[in-house]
């Protein structure tokens, strides 16, 4: 072969190199692009996904800065261990009343039979604090159906079972106690309010070490838009601190805290 035709065969393979990463880099940016609250609305799966990733402290924060509300549970609301999730509220309601019927609990667990893959398990269980809303035979049911969670305002138990099979659990604390004659099933995919916050069926429910926060499903889009620049605005601050040594200039530089 020919030292012109070499030449014109490295050239050729050179293109084709160069044209091969710019065609990667643009699908790594594009990958790599935000999207909208519109992108986000219409794509329930990616905008879980993108929950997950962002710290329920600035869910909170663009919650309130959106809504107005306080969306976030108190301090009493503990996990059963260190945790990071979000899904879909599935609701649960138990009011208070002593029976021996053998079926007053039956929809709780139908409950469970009805949830799947995303779903968040979110009991009111009615001046509950000392009444376990939920165990370990409820957590194993909800853990192999995919449930991402499950937040109750009352107690829980088994907590050897549900850490064995890594099971997350918000709850007002341990209790040995049982629902079972003392209480009755009052509904599904109900209005709620747990630990304060008011839950409709089909919210984003999103928690991590920090606590738990219930985004109203009509307003998480752009909440999780907001929470995203929050996020990204706190995780360049760190750098900054730690290079300046001084919080005052990085609240100036960034305007967040």
């Amino acid at each position: 072969m020919s030292l012109p035709s070499i030449s014109k065969h490295r050239i050729v393979y050179t293109w084709a190199a160069i044209i091969a990463v710019l065609l990667t880099v643009t699908l790594i940016v594009r990958a790599d692009s935000p999207k909208s609250a519109t992108d986000y609305g219409t794509d329930l799966t990616s905008m879980l996904d993108a929950y997950r990733h962002v710290e329920v402290a600035s869910v909170s924060d663009a919650a309130e800065q959106l809504l107005h509300q306080r969306r976030y549970m108190s301090h009493r609301m503990q996990a059963d261990f260190p945790t990071k999730f979000a899904g879909v509220a599935l609701t649960v309601k138990l009011v208070k009343e002593e029976n021996d019927d053998p079926e007053a609990l039956t929809g709780m667990l139908k409950a469970i039979d009805s949830g799947g893959a995303g779903s968040v398990y979110v009991m009111q269980v009615e001046d509950g604090a000392d009444t376990a809303g939920m165990g370990g035979l409820m957590g194993t049911a909800m853990s192999v159906r995919g449930f991402a969670g499950a937040v109750i305002d009352g107690g829980v138990r088994d907590l050897p079972q549900l850490k064995r099979i890594g099971f997350p659990v918000y709850a007002l604390g341990p209790v040995p106690s049982t629902a079972v004659g003392h209480y009755r099933f009052a509904g599904m995919n109900v209005p709620v309010k747990c630990d304060g916050v008011d839950v409709m069926p089909g919210d984003i429910v999103t928690a991590d070490l920090d606590g738990v926060v219930i985004v109203p499903r009509a307003q998480a889009a752009n909440v999780l838009v907001l929470a995203q620049k929050l996020d990204n605005t706190e995780h360049s601050t760190y750098p900054f601190i730690e290079k300046f040594h001084s919080i005052v200039e990085a609240v100036k530089q960034f305007g967040r805290i």
